[in-house]
């Protein structure tokens, strides 16, 4: 295994243009929240006047306790021990808890987010980074994380949704021999096997599950996890929780932020709602106020402000923040200076900046994570071959496969060469119409657009021609793209990692942290 080459986000087509205009800081008032050293350092200067000491050690509390049950590492025992100094800061990442941790982007982020805290402990040695992955056990959508696909099979567990699915235990275990059987004779699949038995083992939850799997994973390299359903953290969150409830801020200072990405990309990720919180019980129900009553939206449950109050009082671990209230939770109860998300993440993050300042809480810097795609030997030498590079198929394919099958086509250029001509002819015509009379020189105006129209029908007709005589190189372009684009997008969204470990190992694990270039923002294409 070793990399081929990379590409810069801003060189690939599908990335979103707020996303690049992000990377390039051309959205005013986002300047600091890009990453480079300087603004990293007026991060961690901010985040020390603002992180009290009382939060760093209810911190440390919750990850000791949570921490009990494993056997900490030698880098995992010193990033802990280092959490209770003032000069302690974490670089973050977080994940759904996608059944054996779903697409393999999930493992991409975490080594990003272990390489980055490297890179800035060897750039500012008088600071300590320690790299945290958070655990989005309260998210409820069940259907969204209760698969994961292979180059082979799609393995699914069953059990009942709606509440909070870090909660989930296993019962459902028929996926295991069904991916025992795939992977029983690959070169570490019986490493797999175990992994994935221990930690879908009846009675444990979800959230153990996949803390149990990251553990495994990534315990030498340091790798801090933290489960956010907890009540000594959720415990300071109540008077951000109790304004949300009353005042609903973060609806209202995110309007001229979702306005104006509205305006200039379209929409935005996430559409902020009055009262950006859940209520969690058997299951996890939006909060809405109406009548003058606090309702629990599809549950025969309601508060008057005096009871909603003294609930959140008395048990903030039944407030459960949805995905924008979910960024100031984790920021208020961490030491964080960036977090690392995917694009769609970044996306949503950016409409909160106003919210933070109204809560005089640091807004993090944000790197849109790295990609990384694996492709075979024989993949590049038949990319060659039809006389293409990866990078093409990370561009409009459609064109690309239109200019290759019209590549050394006799007419295409005849035809172009008569539609210039016929441009020429009509500019000298027009010229002398409009020294005319105005209704000739719009007769005129419309022959050149009705003749220069058959040329793109002509063009049209060609490539269907070429399409047909060609039909077997237009096979084979396809095929490649799947290859490349299995099931039509990203490798890292549709394949789990057991695809790329079965054969490789740790080593496979190793080399991806490796090649992780944290500076730049790139899809990293390696040949295995």
């Amino acid at each position: 295994m070793k990399k081929l080459t990379n590409i810069p986000f801003l060189e690939i087509e599908s990335i979103p243009l707020l996303i690049k205009d992000f990377l390039t800081q051309k959205i005013t008032g986002f300047e600091s929240q890009f990453f480079n050293l300087e603004n990293i350092e007026k991060q961690f200067l901010q985040k020390e006047k603002s992180f009290s000491s009382d939060k760093r050690k209810v911190l440390c509390e919750v990850l000791q306790n949570q921490y009990s049950d494993f056997p900490q590492s030698e880098n995992q025992q010193s990033n802990l021990k280092n959490l209770a100094l003032e000069n302690t800061f974490t670089v973050t990442t977080g994940h759904q808890l996608n059944l054996f941790t779903g697409p393999v982007f999930f493992i991409y982020k975490i080594l990003q987010t272990i390489k980055l805290a490297e890179f800035l402990n060897g750039k500012f040695p008088a600071k300590n980074f320690v790299p945290l992955f958070w655990l989005a056990s309260e998210d409820h959508d069940f259907e969204e994380i209760n698969h994961f696909k292979t180059e082979n099979n799609y393995y699914e567990t069953k059990a009942k949704s709606g509440g909070a699915v870090g909660r989930i235990k296993v019962e459902d275990d028929f996926f295991i021999s069904q991916f025992e059987e795939e992977f029983k004779d690959s070169v570490f699949g019986t490493e797999l096997i175990l992994l994935l038995k221990r930690a879908y083992k009846n009675g444990n939850t979800l959230s153990q599950a996949t803390r149990i799997i990251v553990h495994e994973l990534f315990a030498d390299y340091g790798l801090i996890v933290l489960d956010g359903d907890e009540a000594k953290l959720k415990s300071e969150m109540k008077s951000v929780f109790k304004d949300e409830l009353l005042n609903q801020d973060l609806f209202e200072t995110t309007q001229e932020t979702v306005h104006f990405l509205t305006e200039k990309y379209g929409k935005v990720q996430v559409n902020p709602r009055e009262i950006n919180l859940f209520y969690l019980s058997e299951t996890r129900d939006r909060i809405a106020f109406e009548d003058n009553q606090y309702i629990i939206v599809d549950q025969e449950k309601s508060f008057s402000q005096e009871e909603i109050l003294a609930e959140l009082e008395n048990h903030p671990e039944r407030f459960s923040p949805n995905a924008l209230m979910r960024p100031v939770y984790q920021e208020t109860i961490l030491p964080n200076i960036t977090y690392i998300g995917g694009n769609a993440e970044i996306m949503y993050w950016l409409e909160l900046k106003n919210y933070f300042e109204k809560l005089n809480l640091p807004f993090p810097i944000l790197i849109p994570r790295n990609s990384m795609l694996m492709i075979s030997e024989k993949t590049v030498t038949k990319t060659k071959d039809l006389g293409l590079e990866i990078n093409d198929f990370f561009k409009n394919f459609a064109v690309v496969t239109n200019d290759l099958l019209l590549n050394n086509n006799e007419i295409l250029p005849l035809l172009n060469q008569q539609e210039t001509q016929l441009k020429e002819q009509f500019i000298n015509l027009k010229a002398k119409a409009e020294l005319t009379e105005k209704t000739f020189g719009n007769l005129v105006e419309g022959e050149q657009t009705r003749q220069l129209k058959s040329f793109d029908r002509m063009r049209k007709r060609l490539l269907r021609a070429e399409k047909i005589k060609q039909s077997e190189k237009l096979e084979r372009l396809e095929n490649l793209f799947q290859k490349i684009h299995p099931g039509n997008t990203w490798q890292e969204r549709n394949y789990n990692f057991s695809v790329f470990y079965s054969d490789f190992g740790q080593e496979w694990l190793h080399t991806c942290y490796e090649e992780l270039e944290v500076e730049n923002s790139e899809l990293i294409i390696f040949t295995i």
